[in-house]
Formats: structure tokens, sequence, C-alpha cells
């Protein structure tokens, strides 16, 4: 990719990757090397490089490479390296004639696109998928244009007057329940904020008025509880989630310096974040906490609300915590579609938070000015966000960071003494963790009654003898989805719901719903993570066509259950089990229990019209069979309904190559059967070997043991 000019006053680096994230998903580098060069490449210093070459999962390349030049080594000595270990890293690089930036006709690329980074404006992603970028501008009519969208055209399918509804909600009020957690608190009827018409989606003003009529929410005493309680209303469009967050963004100290500069600025200005508004920071490392100290921002940024909460994955992760349980009840109840915002890569359905549908990526500095704006339904370029003190109208210009404020105080983030300090003293700043007990000795000893960790089944029935090919007979469909099914649909994540298998199973345990933690927090227990497995409550399953969430039909008596649920019944049914799927399937971070849960539900196979490249492979680790329908054919234009019985044939010969075909053998209920040629999505001959192996952890312990 040929990158020239330079960024423009007002574009970030975030503006720039999301904007490099559409181009690349498009031309479908999908297990591509994409390697940035020419002059405006190489202007760029190594951490907005870094911001690129880390979205590579979300454009779909095996990696994004940028050479090593003297902005590499720049960043380096900043960051506290010595120099002896610069000047080696700059002669090795240099006696290989790898050393710099390449310029436009160096490097014969197979394809090669081009990307001038004066066009590169302020620029959102979202409402599902990273690669989906909204001009700033735009952000508002894409979300009104969504809100009455049917479903099965991405949107949300409501009616266009009920984004004028608001609902009142007492934050704070220990009286509110969170939803399926009890009896009801009683509700009020919406209440409308102005008596206009309903809204037209070309006409965007109403819906600004609306927002900017908002009421100033109330604060009063409830002396029973002796609590201070907030009155405010809340409707869909509204920021519910707001989050500096993620290590692409976090780590780059320009944007993290341009959003306490907006906050100090909106600071200043006597501008508040409407209480509704969840804020939170969380950086990737406690350098970004020093060098916000030392710029005086971090005391700005904690005063409209963007507190330091931890460092590492937090919201963009799905570790959003809960919403106040008065929001969550009236967003439920009353299927509000609330948004969040975030400096994160990823904003998959319901990764973000179960119940706020609508989730944007964006840079810090935006993150900010929406946090202060509290809704996504607003043209920040032509309306105002917020007041000041004063009552005067407040723009996004006011308090937007200029590039020569950054850069005035870009260099206290690279000090080098601080990055010594920090990373050697890194032992010493976790009591907590150097506080806890644990046993020594070469075996680890498993805790049966733990609920975190429990010895895995990987390597039950293990012995040296390798397995084999075989065909695959009498198979059911666990559940056939669609396009663009994610690493976060497959694979537990977040909050883990009460009533859900995995909420279920903990509670018999004794596991108590405000103690249950995240799935990540206990990604270490199988029992956990199997039950979470296809859990996602926004998946799609055309087989129970319209519900959502993780739930299945059980063949051939056509039971409604939960995934997880049919997959145990067909286990003990002796029942081989089969998935389907569109385009894209398995895009996202690798997740490893993506391919883990797939494996353990007793999944022999997946077949699906395209595969991103690391759930490929990582399927291929755990052996599951990935196959793919040949161009044109899909399990839409084959009619599959899920009652059909399956057979996968041409695996029985003792030489299976990569990227053969086999052939999928569709016997319907009715008695009638075709035949279908698929291709062997094994790619490589070490995965022939890891599949025979039964996957990658038998195959590396045989390894060890021979």
């Amino acid at each position: 990719m040929n990158l020239t000019g330079e960024l423009p006053q007002g574009a970030t680096a975030t503006d720039l990757v999301l904007r490099i994230t559409e181009m690349l998903r498009k031309a479908n580098v999908v297990g591509k090397f994409v390697e940035f060069y020419g002059e405006g490449t190489a202007a760029l210093n190594a951490t907005d490089r870094a911001t690129i070459a880390n979205m590579a999962p979300e454009y779909g390349a095996t990696m994004g490479f940028f050479g090593t030049d003297e902005k590499t080594l720049e960043y380096f000595a900043n960051t506290g390296r010595p120099q002896e270990q610069i000047d080696t890293i700059r002669n090795y690089y240099k006696a290989q004639g790898l050393f710099g930036i390449p310029a436009e006709g160096d490097v014969d690329y197979s394809t090669s696109f081009d990307l001038d980074l004066t066009t590169v404006g302020a620029a959102v992603a979202g409402p599902k998928r990273p690669q989906d970028r909204i001009e700033l501008s735009q952000l508002d009519d894409r979300f009104i244009e969504l809100f009455t969208k049917s479903a099965a055209d991405g949107g949300y399918g409501k009616q266009a007057e009920d984004l004028e509804k608001r609902y009142p909600v007492i934050m704070g009020d220990t009286s509110a329940t969170v939803v399926g957690g009890g009896e009801q608190s009683q509700k009020s009827a919406p209440e409308s904020i102005h008596d206009t018409t309903s809204p037209d989606n070309t006409n965007v003003s109403t819906e600004v008025e609306m927002m900017n009529n908002r009421p100033t929410p109330d604060r009063v005493e409830v002396s029973h509880h002796e609590t201070e309680t907030v009155n405010t209303t809340i409707g869909s469009g509204d920021v519910l989630i707001a989050a500096i967050t993620s290590c692409t963004n976090t780590s780059n100290p320009a944007v993290m310096i341009a959003a306490g500069i907006v906050a100090k600025k909106a600071f200043e200005k006597g501008m508040k974040v409407p209480p509704y508004v969840k804020t939170s920071l969380a950086p990737g490392s406690r350098v970004v906490t020093e060098y916000l100290e030392r710029t005086g921002l971090q005391p700005y940024l904690n005063e409209i609300g963007f507190n330091l909460v931890g460092y590492g994955c937090t919201t963009c992760i799905g570790n959003s915590g809960p919403l106040d349980a008065a929001i969550e009840e009236e967003v439920v109840e009353h299927d509000i579609i609330a948004a969040s915002v975030l400096s994160g890569n990823r904003n998959f359905e319901a990764r973000v938070h179960q119940n706020v549908k609508a989730n944007f990526l964006m840079s810090p500095p935006l993150v900010v000015a929406y946090a202060l704006a509290g809704t996504v339904v607003k043209d920040v370029y032509l309306h105002p966000i917020g007041v000041d003190r004063d009552g005067n109208d407040v723009f996004l210009k006011d308090i937007w960071a200029s590039l020569d404020e950054v850069k005035e105080l870009l260099e206290a983030a690279f000090d080098p003494e601080t990055y010594k300090r920090m990373y050697s003293e890194f032992a010493e700043k976790n009591p907590l963790w150097n506080g806890i007990e644990s046993s020594v000795g070469q075996i680890y000893e498993w805790d049966p009654a733990s609920t975190y960790i429990q010895e895995p089944p990987f390597f039950e029935n293990f012995s040296m003898a390798t397995g084999s090919f075989s065909d695959i007979t009498g198979a059911r469909a666990l559940a056939i989805f669609g396009d663009s099914v994610t690493t976060d649909h497959i694979s537990p994540a977040g909050a883990i719901k009460a009533n859900s298998p995995a909420g279920k199973y903990l509670q018999e345990l004794g596991v108590a719903p405000e103690d249950f933690n995240s799935y990540g927090s206990r990604r270490g227990n199988d029992r956990v993570m199997l039950r979470g497995t296809f859990a996602n409550v926004r998946i799609k399953n055309t087989m129970v066509t319209p519900t959502e969430g993780g739930y299945t039909k059980h063949q051939p008596d056509g039971e409604e259950m939960t995934i997880y649920d049919a997959a145990m019944q067909y286990q003990a049914e002796n029942m081989r089990l089969v998935i389907f799927g569109g385009k894209e399937y398995g895009t996202g971070s690798s997740r490893d229990w993506a391919a883990k849960g797939t494996s353990l539900m007793g999944v022999s196979a997946v077949i699906v019209e395209s595969f991103e490249r690391i759930h490929r492979s990582n399927l291929v680790g755990m052996g599951v069979l990935p196959l793919q329908f040949k161009e044109g054919q899909s399990s839409m234009s084959l009619g599959l309904d899920g009652t059909e019985v399956f057979d996968l044939m041409g695996l029985e010969s003792g030489d299976v190559r990569p990227r053969q075909d086999v052939t999928l053998r569709v016997r319907r209920s009715d008695g009638s059967s075709f035949d279908a040629a698929l291709t062997l999505r094994i790619d490589t001959p070490i995965e022939i070997e890891y599949y025979k192996n039964g996957g990658i952890l038998p195959y590396v312990l045989r390894q060890l043991i021979a």
C-alpha cells in the first residue's frame, strides 16, 4: 500500500487506520502480507505505524508490515533501549539491504493500492463491523438510516417515531433490578421530549433539535437509601458507554494527548458528561498514566469522568461491566437502540455490551467529544455538542486539539528513563498478584472444586498412535449461520448471563450471579467455556429464525433448545455434527476458544462460503475439518434448513491432499438426496499432519515424547 502526502489538521492515526481497514477489507487481502511503502509511509512515526499494523486482523491480512528505518530506531531510543542495541539493529538491517521504507518503484508487489493521506478526514466505524467506515459528518444520518432499516438489511427494524421516545430513569435507585434477576420495578410510560410529528429519515434537524432539548437531569436525595440518585431520561441513539480503551490506540501518545486536551478545554468551559454515559480510561501501559500526569492532562480527564479503571483489555474485549440497573431495565424492556463509543479495534455484535446494539469505533479525542454530546444523533460539525457554564453553545471545533497543541506536549510521552523505571519495577508494582499463594512443583495441582481452572479434556484417551482421515456419515447440522459470523459470535466473551447455560452451571455450583466475573476470567475452565460457545445474544441461526441468540433445533424431533444442550444431546446419541456458515466466517481476533468450543461440542466439520485466515487455521489445530463451498454455492442456494442428514465423502483415501475436493451428500427428510462439491480448506502439508493427530496439541505432545 503506497501512502503519499501527510495527514491534515483534525485527522488522527485512528482515522487513517479506519480508512485503510475499509479499503483493504473491500480488496479482500485475507491471507496476504500487506507492506506499506512510499513517502507518506516514511513520514509516519512508529506509533502511527503500529496503530495501522495492529489492525491487520480487521482488514483480514496475515500482517501489516512496515520496514525498519530511523523512525523505528527513534522510537527504540525514546523508550529506553540501549544505544548498543539500536546500533546493532541499524547495522544488521543495512547489511541485509533491508533498512528504510521502500520508495515507489523499489519493490515489485503483486498488487498495490494508493492512498493520499491528505484525503483522510475524521471518521468512525460501525455500528457492527470495523470495516464499515462512516465520515464523521454522516454518523447521525447513518444511525437514523439504520434505525428503520430491516434486520435483514443490517438495520434495527424500528419505527421512525421510536427515535423520539425517551424513558425516565432514576439512576442509583436500589429498587431497580437487572432484567432476569427478580421482580421488576414499576415502569413509567415513555415520555416524548417535544410534540413534533414523527421524524422523517431524511430530515436530521428534528432529531438534532430533540437531542439538544433534552431536559437537564435533576439530582435528588432519597432519604431512606441515604444515597444520591439522578433523575434523567434515555432513548435510542444515546451514548451509554464511552471508553478510551484498546492497545491499538492507547499505545499511541498522539491520540491520548489529544483526548486529554479535549477534556481540558471542555472542563475549562464548564462542560459535563450526561449522567447516563458510563465513561472509562484503560491504557495498555502505566507509561500512559505517567505522561498524562506529567503533562497535567489526567486531572482534566478525571474531572469529566475518564478516570483510570485499570490497564489492559476492558471495554474493547467486552469487559465493560454493568450499566446502571435502572438504565439496563429500560433498555431491555423498550428495546432501546443505545450506542457505545470506544477507541477499540472491534465492535462486533454483543462484544462491547450485550444490551448495547450500536457500537462505534473512533479516536480517543472523539470518544471524549461524543461522551460530552451524549448521543450519536447529532452532526458534531453543524450542531453544538453541549453548552458551557453560562449556557452558551460549544462546538467540536471549540474544544478540538490541534496538531501543534499535541506536538507541544508529545515530548513528555517519550522519556527513556520513565520506560526503564516502569518496566524494571514491574514485579514490585503488583502487590495483589504477588500476594496470591501458589503451590510449587513440576505437576500442577488441579482443584476439582475450582470454578476458574479445571484440567482440560484435550488429552483424554491420549496415545502415541496417530489417526487418519475418514468419511463422515449421518451427520446433523448443529447450526446454519449467515455472513460475517465472527469469533465474538462463536467464542465466549464478556459478561455471563444468569439464564445462560454457563450461568446456570455456575449457580448450580453455588456461584451467585454477582460473582460470575466474565468468560475471559474463566477461560481456564472448559466446563464454563463450552457452555458459552455459540451463546452470543446476537448470533443468528437460520434454523430458528427469527429467534436471536445461541439456540437451535434438535433433529429429527425439531425441539428448540440452546446450542449447548443440543450438542450434548447429540453427543449422547453418538451423532456427528456439522456447522454451516456464509462469507467471512471467523472474522475478528484469534480467540482460541472459538475453535476449542467448536471441537468440544462434537463438531466434525465447518462448511462455509469463505473463512477468515486465523479461525480456519485454529479449526484445523483442534481437529475440525474446514470445508468451503464452490463459487456460487451456499447453504442458502442448496436450500438447507437443518432437517437434513449429511455425508462427507472422499476422505477415506490414504493420500488426502491440501485443498482437494470433498463431496457433500445431502439427504433430505423426504427421502431425496443430492451431492455438492466442496474444497477441503486444509491448506498445507503440516496441517494434514495436525488433523491426523487430532489437532496441534496432541501433535506437539507426541513430538515431545518421541
